[in-house]
C-alpha cells in the first residue's frame, strides 16, 4: 500500500479526529497531546482507574471498527513488543460484525463474476453462515463442469471494505510516525513496523485469489495424508472478492469431543499437521483456532478440515533449520542450544553479551521444560524467550513469531480438551526425525556440492576483487564510511541554529538599514522581532537540552 500523503491526511481529517477522540475518551489523551496530533484533542481524558491499560487498549480498538480489530489480532502475536497484560486483552477481540444485506452481497457477487447470481449458482442461501470484518460466508449449490451439483461455501468480501481499510492504514501510518517522532520511549515497540506488518497481512487477506492459491498449495503438500483435508476451490465461481469453496459437513472441535471423538487423537493429529506444514513444508496456517477447524469422519478415525486459509506463514529453508535447532534443543532441555538457536534466528541490533544472554535463557527455560502439558504453557515459554532475546538486542523475525502463534493456538485447545496430553513427549519424535532427515546423505550431498561451488566461485573472484581494492588504494579512490546514528540528530540541531542565526542576523541588519533611512518605527519593530526570535530559540534549546538529560 502506498505511504500516506498530506492530501490523503487532509481528506481523512474527520476520521483522524474520530480516532483521536476515541483515544482521549479511553484515557490516552496525554499521549496524543505529546504528538503532533495534539491540536486535534478536544476535551480531557476520562478517568479509568478501575481499568487496566490492556482493557483500555481493547476498548479503543473495538470502538474504532474492523480495521483496528484486525490490527489488534495481528499485534497480539508480538510478545516481543507488546506487554503480556495487553496481549491477554487483545486475544479477547472478536471479529464479528453485523451481516451485510443480501441485496448488497448479491450485487457484489454479480459485479465480481460478471454474471447474474442465478446463472452462477443453483441455489444461494440469503442468510449468512458467518459474518466478519472483511467478508461473510453463505451456503450455496454449484453445478460444476462435470454436471454434478456441489455443496459450496461462498465467501464474499464486504462492499467498500477495501477502501475503508486502505484509509485506516494510511491514518495508522500517520499515527505511528507521530508517536515515534514525539515519544522516543515508544520506539522500542516499533509502531511503524507493526503497522507495516498489518498492512502486508490485511492486503493479502483482501485478495481472495491468494486464499484460493493457498488452499491448492496446502492440498498438494498433504497429498497422501487422509487425516487432513483442505477445501477444494471452484475457480468458475471465484474471483478477487468472491471465493467458492467446498463445504465441509462436520463438527466444531468442542462439539466433536462432546459427541465422543477422542480429544487426544484430535490434539495429536492437529499437532502433526502443524509440525509438518511448518518444519517440512515451510508453509503453514497462521491462525488454526477452533473456529477454523472442522472435524469430519468417525470418532475412531477423525479427519481434520482446515478452513479460512487467507493468513499463512512462510519459513525459508534457512529459518526452518534454525527453528528446528531451537525446538530440538527445547525437547532435549539443552539451554545453551536454545540460546544459540535464538541468536541465529534473530538479528542482533547491538553488541550482545552472550554469557549474560545464555544465563537469561537458562533461567527462563528452567521454569518450563520437562513438565507435563497440564503444568506448562508453551505460549509463556515462547513469549519469555522472545522477550529475553529482545532485552539483549536480538530482533526476532515476524515469521518465527507466527510459528509461535500457531503452536500456542494448538496448545491452548489441547489443554482444554486433553489436559493430560504430554506435548513434549509427542514433539520429541517429530523433531528428532526432522533432525535426522536434515543430516541425511540425500540432503547433505546437494548442500555440500552447493557449498563447494560457492567456495570455488569465491576463490576465483577473490584475486580480481583484491586487485580492484589495491588499484583504488593506489589511485586514492578508496573510501571508508562510518555510520553514526547520532549524527543525524546533531546535524538537525546545527541546522536549526544556523537557520535561527540567519533569521536573527537578517532582522538586525534590516533594523540597522531602516534606522539609517529614518524609519525608526519599522527599525524598532525589526529589532524587537530579532530579540524575540533569538530569545525563543535560546529558551527552547535550553528546555530540550534539560529534557534529554537522564
Amino acid at each position: 500500500m502506498a505511504p500516506p500523503t498530506l492530501l490523503s491526511a487532509v481528506r481523512d481529517l474527520d476520521r483522524l479526529r474520530q480516532i483521536v477522540a476515541v483515544l482521549v475518551r479511553h484515557g490516552f489523551g496525554e499521549i496524543v497531546a505529546r504528538t503532533s496530533l495534539g491540536s486535534l484533542v478536544v476535551g480531557k481524558s476520562e478517568a479509568r482507574n478501575n481499568q487496566s491499560v490492556g482493557e483500555r487498549v481493547r476498548l479503543v480498538i473495538q470502538d474504532l471498527g474492523p480495521s483496528f480489530v484486525k490490527l489488534g489480532q495481528i499485534v497480539s502475536t508480538r510478545p516481543d513488543l507488546i506487554p503480556p497484560e495487553v496481549i491477554i486483552e487483545l486475544k479477547k477481540l472478536q471479529d464479528r460484525v453485523p451481516p451485510v444485506a443480501y441485496e448488497a452481497i448479491k450485487e457484489q457477487i454479480e459485479s465480481d463474476l460478471g454474471s447474474p447470481l442465478d446463472q452462477i449458482f443453483e441455489s444461494f442461501d440469503a442468510v449468512p453462515l458467518a459474518s466478519a470484518s472483511v467478508g461473510q460466508v453463505h451456503r450455496a449449490q454449484l453445478r460444476t463442469s462435470d454436471g454434478q451439483v456441489r455443496q459450496v461455501a461462498v465467501k464474499v468480501q464486504r462492499p467498500s471494505i477495501k477502501t475503508v481499510i486502505e484509509r485506516d492504514v494510511e491514518l495508522l501510518y500517520i499515527l505511528a510516525q507521530a508517536v515515534e517522532r514525539s515519544i522516543p520511549d515508544a520506539r522500542i515497540y516499533s509502531p511503524v513496523k507493526l503497522v507495516s506488518e498489518f498492512d502486508r497481512a490485511i492486503t493479502a487477506e483482501l485478495d481472495f485469489g491468494l486464499e484460493a492459491d493457498h488452499a491448492i498449495r496446502f492440498a498438494k503438500n498433504f497429498e497422501g495424508h487422509p487425516e487432513v483435508r483442505f477445501p477444494k476451490i471452484y475457480r468458475e465461481a471465484s474471483g478477487k472478492r468472491v471465493l467458492a469453496l467446498e463445504f465441509f459437513e462436520g463438527r466444531k472441535v468442542y462439539d466433536a469431543v462432546a459427541q465422543g471423538f477422542d480429544p487426544e487423537k484430535i490434539t495429536r493429529a492437529t499437532l502433526g499437521i502443524i509440525i509438518k506444514s511448518i518444519f517440512e513444508d515451510g508453509f503453514f496456517h497462521a491462525d488454526p483456532h477452533p473456529g477454523n477447524v472442522i472435524l469430519m469422519g468417525v470418532a475412531d478415525a477423525p479427519v481434520i478440515g482446515l478452513i479460512d486459509l487467507g493468513l499463512v506463514g512462510r519459513l525459508t529453508p534457512q529459518l526452518r533449520d534454525k527453528t528446528i535447532d531451537l525446538m530440538v534443543a527445547a525437547v532435549q532441555e539443552d539451554y545453551r542450544g536454545i540460546a544459540d538457536a535464538l541468536y541465529a534466528i534473530g538479528t542482533p541490533t547491538r553488541k550482545v553479551d552472550r554469557q549474560a544472554f545464555e544465563a537469561e535463557v537458562a533461567m527462563l527455560a528452567e521454569k518450563y521444560l520437562g513438565k507435563k502439558l497440564a503444568d506448562i504453557q508453551v505460549s509463556a515459554l515462547i513469549r519469555d524467550l522472545v522477550q529475553g532475546a529482545t532485552k539483549y538486542g536480538i530482533e526476532i523475525p515476524p515469521d518465527f513469531l507466527m510459528v509461535g502463534k500457531a503452536l500456542m493456538t494448538v496448545e491452548g485447545v489441547g489443554k482444554e480438551i486433553a489436559p493430560h496430553f504430554d506435548l513434549y513427549e509427542e514433539m520429541k519424535p517429530y523433531f528428532l526425525r526432522l533432525l535426522a532427515n536434515r543430516y541425511s546423505p540425500e540432503r547433505m550431498l546437494p548442500e555440500l556440492l552447493r557449498s563447494v561451488a560457492r567456495i570455488s566461485s569465491a576463490a576465483t573472484e577473490f584475486p580480481m576483487q583484491a586487485q580492484e581494492i589495491l588499484e583504488d588504494l593506489r589511485r586514492g579512490r578508496l573510501e571508508v564510511r562510518v555510520r553514526e546514528p547520532s549524527l543525524t540528530q546533531a546535524f538537525d540541531v546545527i541546522g536549526r541554529r544556523i537557520y535561527s542565526g540567519f533569521v536573527v542576523g537578517s532582522l538586525v541588519m534590516g533594523s540597522a538599514w531602516l534606522a539609517s533611512a529614518g524609519s525608526w518605527t519599522a527599525s524598532g519593530l525589526f529589532f524587537v522581532m530579532a530579540l524575540a526570535w533569538g530569545g525563543a530559540h535560546t529558551v527552547l534549546a535550553m528546555w530540550l537540552s534539560r529534557k534529554k538529560r537522564p
